[in-house]
């Protein structure tokens, strides 16, 4: 595969999404102008959570826009506590519910604690205030998901398996659990996470095979049934 065909593949993998250093700011920007019509706000992370949820959610027959269903990318997981405080009345008005990596569930605790949406104090309560973890994070949630072979025949038809395989070679990567080394390729390149994001989405959904915390969040988005 040449150069040209891989960049095809990659702008085919982004289609309808922000790309460059400061794509999250404008994916932020674009989620907030939805806001007021929303009926549901799922917050999560960063721009590669929003592709891979939105993915599985047509990958599952959802149609986020017509349900108004708005995934917001706040910039991190340290930016949960602003952003709800900007929200204000409206986290009172909307169904809320959202996505974070094991390693920064007490930030997201504390922040539903103080913008008072809940005291949860176990996974479990987080659950129920509608917001779930990925462990560790969520790309080893769709590698776990897709399974190592069909992680490595994904890299390969993207043009992707002969970098793969070098950093396989290198001397602190040589030997490790190839699952482990998969995360460190898609974690190696902004563009490449985000090309994954909705390409490992589509292969986990296809094989009816979401990881638990993207089902169980879009289940908890869904506008279609009464606040519990």
């Amino acid at each position: 595969m040449d150069l040209a065909q891989r960049h095809e593949l990659a702008r085919r993998a982004l289609d309808g999404y922000e790309s460059g250093p400061d794509a999250t700011t404008r994916a932020l920007t674009s989620a907030r102008a939805k806001m007021g019509d929303a009926a549901a706000l799922v917050l999560v992370e960063g721009l590669s959570d929003q592709i891979a949820l939105e993915t599985a959610a047509t990958g599952g027959g959802r149609d986020l826009e017509a349900e108004r269903v708005v995934i917001v990318p706040i910039g991190g997981a340290h930016a949960i506590g602003r952003f709800l405080t900007e929200m204000g009345p409206l986290t009172a008005q909307v169904r809320l519910a959202g996505l974070y990596d094991v390693r920064e569930e007490e930030v997201f605790r504390r922040a539903l604690v103080a913008a008072q949406i809940g005291s949860p104090r176990t996974r479990a309560d987080m659950e129920r205030l509608g917001f779930h973890v990925c462990v560790d994070d969520l790309e080893e949630e769709l590698i776990r998901a897709v399974g190592a072979a069909e992680v490595e025949a994904l890299f390969d038809s993207q043009g992707d398996l002969g970098s793969f395989l070098s950093l396989q070679n290198q001397p602190a990567w040589r030997g490790r659990e190839p699952e482990r080394q998969m995360w460190r390729f898609l974690r190696s390149g902004a563009r490449r996470n985000l090309r994954y994001a909705r390409l490992l989405a589509e292969a986990a959904a296809g094989r009816g095979a979401l990881p638990r915390p993207l089902a169980a969040l879009l289940e908890a988005a869904r506008t279609d049934r009464s606040v519990a």
